[in-house]
């Protein structure tokens, strides 16, 4: 198993016009998956028991706030937007994760003694797919 830096991530979005662009001043960002737990434990069980239910995704941005990125201005809630998220960059090979999601909140934060800064969520609407880069 390689270990690798995350300082060559990228996290694009598909922009009104239908072409791909970098989310500029992006920090950091996330995938989280879950799936639900259904319980069916019956009468006569010592032991509770469960089988999986439906799985959920939501992928998280951070970034510096810039007024003059497209693809920031374009991330505002209730937007349907297809993602790729690219953990490890976007070189030849290297694996990512693709889908479609509805951005679910955008926050604008500022302290006097700190950068201006933005973090978006999307619900994932869907599931995540990974490809590799050709």
């Amino acid at each position: 198993m390689a270990v690798k830096s995350g300082n060559t991530g990228v996290i694009k979005m598909h922009t009104a016009d239908g072409s791909e662009a970098a989310v500029g001043q992006t920090r950091n960002f996330s995938i989280e998956s879950t799936s639900d737990t259904l319980e069916t434990t019956v009468l006569g069980n010592a032991d509770r028991t469960y089988i999986s239910g439906l799985k959920g995704h939501t992928v998280s941005v951070e970034a510096y706030w810039d007024e003059a990125d497209p693809v920031q201005i374009l991330l505002d809630p209730g937007t349907t937007i297809f993602f790729e998220v690219h953990p490890t960059g976007t070189g030849t090979g290297e694996e990512y994760y693709h889908g479609q999601g509805i951005v679910a909140s955008k926050s604008i934060s500022a302290a006097a003694d700190g950068m201006v800064e933005a973090s978006f969520s999307l619900t994932v609407s869907g599931a995540i797919t990974p490809a590799d880069n050709s």
